[in-house]
This record gives C-alpha cells, structure tokens and sequence, in this order.
C-alpha cells in the first residue's frame, strides 16, 4: 500500500512538468527574490526557466527509496499553489539553488542530508522565508 501511494504521488509530480527545461545558471542576473516586487520575479522566473534543469530521476528515487541511510541527499519538493509563477532559492553550508515553479506546478531539488537550509521566495508579492534542518525527503506547499 505504501509503494502505491508514493507512487501516486510520483505520478502527481511528473504530471506537473509540462516544460522541457535545460540547464540552470549559478547566479541570476536579477536580485534576490526579496526584491519585493511581482514584476522581478516574473523577470526572474523567465530568464531562469530557458535554462533550469530539474533532478526528476534523482526525486523519484529519493522517495521511493527513502529508507537508503547510505544516501548522502535527499529531495525537497515545493507545490505552488498560487495563481503566480514563483522562484525559490535554497541555499546552506556550500550549497545554492534557485527553482522556478510555475503557478499551480510542484518544483524540487535534491540536498545533502542534514544541514540547515534557508528558504525563500515571494508568492504574488507575499514573501516566503524559512529555515528547516533537513534529514530526509521534505516537502512544503505555499498558497497565496
């Protein structure tokens, strides 16, 4: 029953992809997502989607082989559940990351194992901040 439901939900995520991404760059060449202003994350999630490049295959088998203590990362996944398309920047000890997640799509990223991870992004000019210490598969829906 268990392989059932994650599989269901695997399904739920490859569902939501609908874009052919590429590859993502470092650094974007628009500010932070705390600039504030609908506009330059709009700006923000355009440039970043003609190069991001999702780790699906490497999602999938974090969640269905969630028990691997061997396995050095693990996935976040982020649903959004806004009318707004939204980028969300991950970043901790060496390790950064901005996700475009189209409105009402799910993005995701796989992170080492346990270490602290910022969160952050603006939903339709609301801003989103957190900070989770992250030991397996995680997952966060935002709604605006």
């Amino acid at each position: 029953m268990k392989k059932l439901l994650v599989f269901s939900g695997i399904s739920l995520i490859l569902a939501s992809c609908n874009v052919n991404y590429g590859g993502y760059p470092t650094r974007s060449p628009y500010p932070a997502n705390n600039s504030g202003s609908a506009a330059n994350t709009e700006r923000e999630y355009n440039e970043l989607i003609k190069t991001y490049k999702p780790e699906t295959a490497e999602v999938l088998n974090d969640l269905l082989n969630d028990d691997d203590p061997g396995n050095l990362r693990t996935s976040i996944s982020i649903e959004n559940r806004s009318s707004c398309n939204m980028v969300l920047t991950v970043s901790g000890n060496s390790f950064f990351r901005k996700i475009p997640i189209a409105a009402g799509k799910i993005g995701y990223t796989m992170v080492p194992k346990n270490q602290n991870y910022r969160l952050s992004g603006m939903v339709c000019n609301a801003p989103y901040q957190s900070t989770k210490f992250i030991t397996g598969s995680y997952s966060i829906k935002l709604t605006r």
